[in-house]
């Protein structure tokens, strides 16, 4: 397997990481300032607008999308170092209108929505000109079982009823947020798998209540935030359902598999800039008579951050070639390990960075503490690491003993 990448791909990474180092990081600061002195928390910072405009001028645009029509035309493998650079930066992925919940959503009208459905929503997603949530978790089930999900979604002539309570719903916060993809019970009595559907509700639609925004050990994740939703007879057109009743599972398996990847590209960027913020302040500071960077505990963290990295790194762009060469459905195991792999090597170096800065580490100062919260937090979306061991050990299981220590000793027996 040949991670050689193609010179189209390597000048994509050159003007990325050029772009950022010019427009990125430099307004980081400017946004979080313009965010706390505007008119409210969920107001949108001028200047990831003005970032938007010159990313899309420069042709650094809906990288995420595997079809040319709308973006590049680059596969999972090749847009996975690209992706990470974006992830280096808590405003990099909008920038380039690459960040989720939009890039899964837009997949999802790709592939499964009507020419209706796209012309109303994916284009204008596809603009960065709205953006959308996902509405699927519920406050009141183990929404890591997604069978388990209960708003009801019931015919009633040309229209749609639904009726929920839903949480987590990220980005609906955000004034832009003019979508929701919802995922609820259309047929209770059908196969377990084919129970629930997916339908398009507008944001503005009667009966839609934000309830409260979430926050994330202390973060609100202003101004896209993580909503508590009231669904109440909210009435949308029959039109608005997704791909048909009964396949909200089979839109769930072709959302969530490029959805998971994303968050592991991204998060690999954000460990990378933590081990590199580590480096510096065990260079810069002194303890006992020398730099950090010279003692051995601190060589030791650099050491271990690094191969941790490395190791996720390779295993992302395995599932990536894997998606791109078998699909997600012979990928499976891989998108399970890279869920839990790579979100708890990022918390892990973040953690040792956070050590090494001291009691700076936790404050504002420095956003390690804020990256080490997005980096936990992604333990439980898209399913927690306990469901995706589960897919490990069950697939492992299932595959075992055809060459096992066990059946080599029974044929040496027999």
């Amino acid at each position: 397997m040949e991670f050689e990448y193609s010179d189209k791909v390597k000048e994509l990474q050159a003007q990325l990481a050029a772009f950022m180092d010019r427009n990125v990081y430099p307004n980081e600061a400017v946004y979080y300032k313009q965010l706390e002195t505007g008119s409210d928390r969920w107001s949108v910072p001028p200047v990831i607008e003005e970032l938007k405009v010159k990313a899309r001028a420069a042709g650094l645009w809906n990288l995420f999308l595997p079809v040319s029509e709308h973006g590049e035309g680059l596969s999972n493998l090749e847009y996975a170092p690209l992706c990470e650079i974006m992830g280096r930066s808590p405003i990099g992925p909008e920038t380039f209108n690459c960040s989720a919940p939009d890039t899964g959503n837009m997949e999802v009208l790709l592939r499964y929505g009507n020419e209706a459905q796209k012309r109303r929503w994916l284009e204008p997603l596809l603009a960065g000109e709205i953006r959308s949530g996902f509405a699927m978790t519920e406050p009141a089930v183990a929404s890591s079982d997604a069978t388990n999900i209960e708003g009801s979604i019931v015919r009633d002539g040309d229209d749609y009823v639904i009726n929920a309570r839903k949480w987590w719903t990220s980005g609906a916060a955000d004034p832009r947020c003019k979508l929701l993809i919802f995922m609820g019970k259309s047929n209770p009595d059908g196969e377990r798998h084919r129970r629930h559907s997916m339908i398009l509700v507008p944001m503005d639609t009667p009966g839609v209540k934000r309830v409260r925004p979430l926050s994330v050990y202390g973060y609100d994740d202003a101004p896209r935030g993580h909503m508590e939703i009231a669904f109440d007879n909210v009435r949308v057109s029959a039109a608005n359902m997704l791909l048909g009743e009964g396949r909200g599972f089979e839109i769930a398996q072709g959302r969530l598999g490029p959805g998971r990847i994303h968050h592991c590209m991204r998060l690999i960027g954000v460990a990378e800039r933590a081990l590199e913020a580590l480096c510096e302040r065990s260079k810069q500071r002194v303890a006992f008579g020398k730099a950090l960077a010279e003692q051995g505990v601190i060589m030791e963290a650099v050491a271990t951050s690094r191969m941790e990295i490395e190791q996720a790194r390779l295993l992302v762009l395995k599932t990536a070639h894997m998606i791109d060469t078998v699909g997600v459905k012979q990928a499976r195991a891989e998108i399970a390990m890279i869920k839990v792999v790579v979100p708890n090597m990022a918390c892990a170096v973040i953690d040792r960075a956070i050590q090494a800065h001291g009691a700076a580490g936790v404050s504002e100062d420095f956003g390690l503490a804020k990256a080490w919260a997005h980096a936990r937090s992604l333990r439980f979306a898209d399913g927690p690491d306990e469901v995706h061991r589960r897919t490990v050990a069950q697939l492992e299981l299932k595959r075992s003993g055809r060459l096992g220590w066990s059946k080599r000793r029974a044929d040496s027996k027999s």
